[in-house]
């Protein structure tokens, strides 16, 4: 698993598209969300701005990079001729994931931090670490529900859009309307739990046992998206 993980990392720093989707939109478009804290403060709260900057790597940097990375290696037949070595089907999908999964969690972790020393840090710092994790678990996730239905690298570009611009549309509802109206509904959708608990998590405010109970529904999303990649995901090329 971690020399096909070594491996997937050398090709994430070769490959142009990937080095941009992965690195540059999410960063900048955080460091924008930073430079500009006291607008979207008041648009919405520093929560709303933690959870945008979450999103957008978790969306880009993670999800998008994961789907792309996947149907490539499909494509070019890496997936086949890997299930062909000792390595187990887990181990493979783990080795090619972890990359971009370790990336986005330091990309999240220093911005984050820079947020942090800008506007003063989160106010549970644990429950803001669980929510990071949650969201991760639930991108993945999709990343590999996604990789079933995408037949190339170009086709992730296509394939990508609905989940990676629906989830940051769904945290900028939540961070900037709240869940005082329409709160299931919000909750339900996939980001919005994640997108309370780290509002929670940073403006303080809420009990604990309140803001763990959204730890369902993200999870809940895991769920249905590695369900629907069990059966989707295919190994080899359509023919």
């Amino acid at each position: 698993m971690f020399a096909i993980a070594r491996t997937e990392l050398i090709q994430i720093f070769r490959n142009r598209l990937v080095l941009v989707t992965s690195f540059i939109i999410p960063v900048a478009i955080s460091a924008y969300f930073i430079y500009q804290h006291e607008v979207f403060t008041q648009l919405g709260s520093l929560g709303y701005i933690a959870a945008i900057v979450m999103f957008t790597v978790g969306a880009f940097g993670l999800y998008t990079s994961t789907v792309t990375t996947l149907a490539s290696r499909r494509q070019n037949l890496f997936l086949k001729r890997l299930r062909s070595t000792a390595e187990s089907d887990a181990g493979i999908l783990a080795g090619l994931v972890l990359p971009a999964t370790v990336v986005a969690i330091v990309q999240v972790v220093g911005i984050l931090a820079v947020l942090g020393a800008v506007v003063g840090g989160p106010d549970n710092v644990l429950l803001l670490v669980v929510a990071v994790i949650a969201t991760v678990a639930m991108m993945i996730g999709l990343a590999l529900a996604t990789a079933g239905v995408t037949n190339s690298p170009e086709h992730a570009q296509v394939t990508t859009l609905p989940v990676s611009l629906g989830v940051i549309a769904v945290a900028s509802w939540v961070g900037i309307t709240g869940t005082e109206e329409l709160a299931q509904v919000k909750r339900i959708l996939p980001g919005g739990a994640a997108t309370e608990l780290v509002l929670n998590a940073w403006n303080g405010g809420v009990a604990l046992s309140d803001s763990l109970i959204l730890l369902a529904p993200t999870f809940a999303w895991v769920v249905v998206a590695v369900s629907f990649a069990t059966r989707m995901f295919r190994w080899e090329p359509r023919r």
